[in-house]
């Protein structure tokens, strides 16, 4: 087993959590799915913040709802290799450390959210959608 990143561990782990609707297109013109759409859950988990990749909520939520339907709903497609007929943002759902350790990261980015204060940015992205959970 590969040694686990010790930052990781101290930044603790959290996930976004979306529904989305996969839209199910079987190749062989004599195979059909009925219902030919399924609804499942979809999570991809958050970076380290302050990681590549950390900013995720900023660029594609808004107030704890997708910003940019298409834009996700393509990124989603390109990684679960089905078409995504929709997609919704559900929550961050994160331990204690990972959120402390991305409110502290937010804290030293102000600049990177034109925002006051790290409550602001928090409300501004992800509105009451975080989802603190015990370990």
């Amino acid at each position: 087993m590969a040694d686990a990143d010790p930052e990781a561990d101290e930044a603790g782990s959290a996930e976004y959590v979306f529904a989305v609707e996969l839209q199910l297109s079987p190749s062989d013109p004599d195979v059909w799915l009925e219902p030919a759409s399924v609804e499942t859950t979809l999570h991809k988990r958050a970076p380290t913040p302050g990681e590549e990749g950390w900013l995720f909520f900023r660029d594609n939520l808004w107030r704890g709802e997708v910003n940019d339907h298409d834009h996700l709903r393509e990124l989603a497609e390109e990684t679960l290799g089905v078409e995504v007929r929709s997609i919704e943002f559900r929550e961050l759902r994160t331990d204690d450390d990972y959120y402390e350790a991305l409110r502290l990261e937010i804290d030293e980015n102000l600049e990177l959210f034109k925002a006051d204060d790290t409550p602001e940015v928090v409300t501004k992205y992800l509105g009451s959608r975080v989802h603190v959970r015990e370990p």
